[in-house]
C-alpha cells in the first residue's frame, strides 16, 4: 500500500510530505498543514538579503507571522519550538510589527524543496522564520528560528525561571538587568543556565561552571563575536554576534550578567 501512494504521488504531483505547525496562543489553538499555508490569502514571495542561515540571498513563499498570531497582544511573549530542541524566546510586539523589522514565515514546498543548510543537512523547513528589513529593530540571529514545529503563547521569561534572575536588590535599570534582557534574547534559545530554561540544544551556562570562570581575559567577548576564531569544528552551530547585532555595549552587559550569575550559582 505504501509504495502505491508512493507511486501516486510521483504520478500526480502529490506532495510526498505534509509537515504541521502547531500554535497554541492562549484562547486560540489551531494546527496549520503545509498545503493550507501555501494557499494563506497573504501569502506572497519575499527576497531575504544575506539570510542568517544561508549565508546568502533567499527567495521564499512567506506570510506574515502576524496573520497567523490571531489574539496576541504586543506586551506578550511567545516561544518558537524546533524540532531540534532549539528554543526560541520572543517578545510578541515585534512580530507584530507591519513595518520596519517585520517577521514572516516562510514555508516549504514540497515540490519545490529547499537546499540543504549544509552538506548532507536538512533544510530550514518546513517551517522557518525569516525577517525583511531586519537592522531597523536589530534582530538577533536567535530570532531566526528555523525547522519551527510550534509556536506558542507563554508567561515572560522572569516568571517561568527564577534561577535565572540577578539580585533582586539591583534596580532595573542596572547594567546587569539590561544584560540580563539580553541573554533572553541572544542565549536563551539555545542555553540554559542554572537548569533553567527550555533548550535542549547548548551547554548550561553557570552549571557546573560559568564561561566567565574559566575565559580569561577578551577570550569570552571574543567567543561570542567569532566562536569559530577560538574554536574550530566542523559540527559547530553557534553563530557569531557582530556589532552590528550585539554592539560593544551590549557586549559588555550580557558578559556582566553572566558574570553576576556565576556568584548565584542554582543547582537544577
Amino acid at each position: 500500500m505504501k509504495a502505491l501512494i508512493l507511486l501516486a504521488a510521483l504520478l500526480f504531483g502529490a506532495p510526498l510530505y505534509a509537515a504541521q505547525l502547531d500554535l497554541e496562543l492562549g484562547d486560540y489553538s489551531r494546527s496549520w498543514q503545509t498545503e493550507e499555508l501555501l494557499k494563506h490569502p497573504q501569502i506572497e514571495t519575499i527576497t531575504i538579503k544575506k539570510d542568517v542561515s544561508y549565508k546568502r540571498d533567499m527567495s521564499y513563499r512567506a506570510v506574515p507571522l502576524a496573520a497567523l498570531l490571531h489574539g496576541v497582544k504586543p506586551d506578550q511573549h511567545l516561544q518558537a519550538v524546533a524540532s531540534d530542541g532549539f528554543a526560541a524566546e520572543l517578545a510578541a510586539a515585534p512580530l507584530l510589527n507591519a513595518h520596519g523589522a517585520r517577521a514572516w514565515l516562510a514555508i516549504e514546498d514540497p515540490a519545490q524543496p529547499w537546499p540543504g543548510l549544509s552538506a548532507g543537512n536538512h533544510s530550514a523547513g518546513p517551517f522557518y522564520m525569516v525577517w525583511t528589513d531586519p537592522q531597523a529593530g536589530s534582530i538577533s540571529p536567535e530570532q531566526w528560528p528555523f525547522q519551527v514545529a510550534s509556536i506558542k503563547r507563554m508567561a515572560p521569561v522572569a516568571e517561568r525561571f527564577p534561577a535565572l534572575l540577578p539580585d533582586p536588590a539591583l534596580k532595573a535599570d542596572d547594567p546587569v538587568n539590561q544584560g540580563f534582557a539580553l541573554f533572553q534574547k541572544n542565549c536563551l534559545a539555545c542555553h540554559r543556565l542554572n537548569g533553567a530554561g527550555d533548550a535542549q540544544f547548548g551547554p548550561d551556562l553557570n552549571i557546573p561552571f560559568s564561561p566567565t570562570e574559566y575565559f580569561g581575559g577578551e577570550f569570552l567577548q571574543r567567543y561570542i563575536r567569532d566562536p569559530q576564531s577560538l574554536r574550530q569544528w566542523p559540527q559547530a552551530k553557534m553563530p557569531g554576534f557582530s556589532a552590528a547585532v550585539l554592539p560593544d555595549g551590549d557586549l559588555e552587559m550580557l558578559v556582566g550578567y553572566l558574570k553576576h550569575m556565576a556568584g548565584r550559582k542554582v543547582k537544577p
